[in-house]
């Protein structure tokens, strides 16, 4: 196929894809929320409610990350990190991962992260909000609102290599061959 076939070819998906995020959009607004507790976390100044990340905002995005032993939780992380000020003025967000608080800012501070941080106290978030299955924690994201006294989710999806959450995959599909095999390192210091 010649460049100008292909681009068009590319072009109609994109629109196509385009498409089905409006579909997404009307689907997710009439999602009926679903009432959770208000989970208890550890924070770097110690424990912290599920109320109390909102700060001033209504709604609460919450990232379920695998902790620094995730090379592609480190990824999304870092881009993350790109946006977080665009992202808070519309919401508050926070990061949770096993890791515990210390290690947790540790390792924050290396990868010059500005996003808040806490840590899983003990069992029932992850599982309750399936983001750990059979022991394993899982990536993904849930949002959540502030009604009231009332916490809600609202939405949530889980992560996964070439997801919309992470650009790094967007570009490496405009190289010929894709990302091939191309694995996210902590570094690349030669």
């Amino acid at each position: 196929m010649n460049y100008r076939e292909a681009g068009e070819k590319l072009t109609d998906f994109r629109r196509q894809i385009g498409e089905l995020r409006k579909q997404m959009r009307s689907v997710q607004d009439s999602v009926e929320p679903q009432v959770v507790k208000d989970y208890a976390f550890n924070g770097e100044r110690g424990a912290v409610r599920l109320s109390d990340l909102f700060g001033t905002q209504e709604y609460l995005f919450v990232i379920h990350n695998m902790g620094a032993g995730c090379r592609h939780c480190t990824l999304w992380a870092d881009g993350f990190n790109g946006v977080i000020d665009h992202l808070q003025n519309r919401a508050a967000f926070v990061v949770v991962s096993p890791d515990p608080p210390d290690k947790q800012c540790e390792f924050a501070r290396s990868r010059g992260w500005k996003f808040r941080m806490v840590s899983y106290d003990g069992p029932g978030f992850a599982e309750d909000m399936g983001y750990r299955r059979n022991g394993q924690f899982m990536p993904g994201v849930s949002v959540f609102r502030r009604v009231g006294e009332k916490i809600l989710r609202v939405s949530d999806t889980g992560f996964d290599v070439s997801d919309d959450f992470c650009s790094v995959w967007h570009f490496l599909d405009l190289l010929p061959g894709g990302s091939a095999g191309w694995q996210p390192k902590y570094s690349y210091a030669n």
